[in-house]
């Protein structure tokens, strides 16, 4: 079979073609098929890259939905949702992208060799993983960059975008390509398809991209974490950049409502809270370290203490189940409501409540663990239910 004309290398901006089916293979799974066409706009996964979506539609004007693009020995196989009678070898279809998708990609393409470029510039880090995702860009380098060195890099990034340079396309000889300085996250034989942007990348790529780095809109860092000795990178460009600035004025709205605070003293306000907030909380220790004694007054020694307090989070438990044991040495439960049961500890000074708590979880819908004197987890019951049970358990 003859290999596939690539419509969107020389213009990754063509929406729309006429071809002709070289085959067609139903799938019976999901009552679709694919279809090899002998030239096509749309894009293969690759790269890093999604595939294309859109339709082709039939001489008949049945139109199929394309869900996804595979090149395999440079044939190019259209998955398609139906694959009627009349699709079949020889026949001409309409094909045509979905462009909002196919811009997007190549914003996020563009985007990330400008940014993959100046880090490289600027820190020697080589790329080591891509990825389109539906939500933002994954990036992986291969050495560890500060937080300061990130900031940098993006505003050097955004510098190439407000500059407007072209992105260049070729395809050098043998003789060039040995000559040339270029990014490449493996080797590749044949032809190189090389994509220059001046100032920032030259990388063998094969994906769509923008015509000028002004397309690509701004390019914007949202996340970065530790990863396999270098950076994890979340990025965002063009439009995606733009409705992430949205989402964020919009939760920053709300949190400044929230507290009171205007647009540039939230983070103000936020400190002021968390340090109010780490007051109560050390208060609220101290007053439940203050109720944990009186339950455990009320415990007489050698006999059971099963206690039920309201609120309790897992150390409140812990820390009340403990108290008990020292006030008897009979069996001690802290137990709490909570929106699914019952959140419970269970201990006994010098005892083994493993076997008890194992019999808990399979009776009430349990899960939990710990050591021989103490247990903790949560269950299905109603506290009143899991008190039950101990005392029954326990006699």
């Amino acid at each position: 079979m003859q290999r596939t004309e690539k419509y969107f290398e020389p213009d990754a901006f063509r929406t729309q073609c006429e071809s002709i089916i070289l085959a067609a293979e139903p799938d019976e799974k999901t009552g679709g098929g694919r279809i090899a066409l002998d030239g096509t706009v749309f894009y293969p996964e690759g790269g890093g890259q999604p595939a294309d979506r859109g339709t082709l539609t039939l001489p008949d004007g049945a139109t199929l939905n394309v869900t996804d693009v595979h090149e395999h020995d440079g044939i190019l196989w259209h998955s398609v949702d139906a694959l009627p009678e009349s699709a079949v070898p020889g026949t001409a279809v309409s094909g045509c992208i979905d462009w909002e998708w196919r811009f997007d990609k190549m914003q996020q393409h563009t985007g990330e060799h400008i940014l993959s470029g100046i880090l490289h510039q600027m820190f020697g880090a080589e790329n080591v993983g891509f990825h389109i995702g539906s939500e933002a860009v994954r990036m992986d380098t291969s050495v560890p960059i500060s937080a300061e060195g990130l900031q940098a890099a993006e505003l050097a990034a955004n510098r190439i975008v407000w500059q407007d340079v072209p992105v260049l396309v070729s395809y050098p000889t043998r003789e060039e390509l040995a000559a040339l300085v270029y990014r490449s996250k493996k080797e590749i034989e044949g032809q190189v398809r090389i994509v220059t942007i001046p100032g920032a990348d030259v990388c063998a790529c094969c994906g769509t991209h923008t015509r000028t780095t002004g397309q690509v809109g701004q390019i914007k860092i949202l996340a970065s974490e530790n990863y396999k000795g270098g950076v994890r990178l979340s990025v965002v460009c063009g439009q995606r950049a733009l409705l992430a600035a949205q989402a964020m004025r919009q939760r920053q709205a709300e949190i400044g409502a929230l507290l009171s605070a205007k647009a540039d003293q939230t983070a103000v306000a936020v400190h002021r809270v968390y340090d109010e907030y780490t007051a109560l909380k050390f208060t609220h220790f101290g007053v439940c370290s203050q109720l944990f004694d009186a339950l455990a007054q009320l415990a007489n020694p050698g006999e059971d203490a099963i206690r039920t307090v309201p609120g309790l989070d897992p150390d409140g438990l812990h820390r009340l189940a403990v108290r008990l044991t020292e006030a008897t040495t009979g069996l001690c439960a802290a137990l709490t409501p909570t929106e699914k049961g019952t959140g419970y500890c269970i201990a006994q000074a010098d005892g083994d409540v493993r076997a008890l708590t194992k019999a808990l979880n399979a009776a009430l819908n349990g899960r939990g663990g710990g050591k021989p004197g103490i247990c903790q987890g949560s269950c299905a019951a109603a506290p009143e239910q899991v008190e039950a049970f101990l005392r029954e358990q326990n006699l």
